[in-house]
């Protein structure tokens, strides 16, 4: 694929953020005020499931009498809704004359946003023109403790749990409504499950544009600038089921190795992997490989010399039930000879 680049090697791809949160955690607040607010961008809001409780109706007039599925708001904002195939949705916007400075994707009534967040991992098209931002999730302050603790049948997932965990930034919603100490309790049991997500701090979601579009969620300097102890031990007291195995290694790893590891821990334990994420040093290549995955899809491309960077690995995975040694062991095998 050829990305969308610009003459200074800025990716021009039309950045997609992935909304996510429990429900009542404010999702619908917080785009109402995008929808609304006279912030000067060119965005487009999808609502991943029509007729559930969504973008307010005083805002998109006669929605029901229409068979458009793309709104133009009065400040310039797109309001879309989802009745089929995302991706038809997603080529629609993309083919429209206007260039967009972001698209947001709500993902209400899903257990998890990894489906949306694939999307943009198998689609050719998709990857082409769009590239994933980040996801984001709503945080209900006051409600969202009890949501984690809830008990669920055997085998069933724990949705706010998952939530937290593929979250690339926190929106911690409704902070007003308890008192420090609880917000600190509450804090505490988010970066438990998720150690590397900024919190954000807000009322009413009430958050600065820059904290939902194009933040970067995925750039090379975002994994890059992971918490140093976050490498260092995963586990936690609570959601016992959900660790994370960090690696930070000097040394080339092996294409080929590293390829036949992915799609085995990928084939055997993609169920149970909600995301890895990484920056690695390929041997013969003078290029930083940036790699990703969401549950069994991953994607991997070249991007920046490594230059005068010291060629250091880093990687996360994320999952539950993880067999720590078993990763690391086969990990490590991956690199050459030269750097074991």
């Amino acid at each position: 694929i050829t990305l969308a680049m610009a003459a200074d090697g800025q990716d021009t791809r039309v950045p997609v953020t992935v909304l996510t949160g429990f429900l009542g955690s404010g999702k619908t607040t917080l785009l109402n005020r995008i929808l609304s607010e006279n912030h000067g961008k060119k965005l487009a809001v999808i609502e991943n499931e029509f007729g559930e409780v969504g973008v307010d109706d005083a805002l998109v007039r006669r929605r029901f009498d229409t068979q458009e599925e793309i709104f133009e708001m009065n400040n310039g904002c797109i309001c879309c809704t989802v009745r089929g195939d995302l991706i038809r949705i997603l080529s629609k916007l993309l083919k429209r004359k206007e260039k967009l400075d972001g698209i947001l994707i709500e993902t209400t009534g899903m257990a998890d946003p990894a489906p949306v967040a694939q999307t943009f991992f198998m689609d050719e098209s998709m990857k082409e023109f769009a590239r994933l931002d980040g996801i984001i999730t709503l945080v209900d302050a006051k409600h969202i403790v009890q949501h984690l603790d809830e008990e669920k049948p055997e085998g069933a997932e724990n949705e706010a749990v998952e939530q937290v965990v593929f979250a690339d930034k926190l929106l911690l919603n409704k902070t007003d409504l308890i008192d420090a100490d609880e917000l600190a309790v509450v804090e505490t049991r988010l970066r438990q499950i998720n150690k590397f997500a900024p919190i954000i701090r807000c009322m009413n979601a009430s958050v600065p544009m820059d904290e939902v579009v194009n933040v970067h969620a995925f750039d090379l300097d975002r994994i890059l600038g992971i918490d140093p102890e976050f490498l260092q031990d995963g586990d936690h007291e609570h959601d016992q089921s959900v660790t994370s195995i960090g690696f930070e290694k000097a040394g080339d790893l092996d294409m080929e190795r590293l390829n036949g590891w992915v799609s085995k821990l990928l084939q055997e334990k993609g169920v149970d992997i909600y995301r890895m994420k990484g920056v690695l040093s390929i041997a013969g290549s003078e290029d930083k490989y940036v790699f990703q995955a969401v549950h069994m899809l991953f994607t991997g491309e070249t991007i920046e010399p490594w230059g005068k960077d010291p060629r250091v690995n880093k990687l996360i995975v994320i999952g539950k039930n993880l067999p720590r040694e078993e990763i690391t062991n086969s990990f490590l095998a991956c690199f050459t000879e030269a750097a074991k």
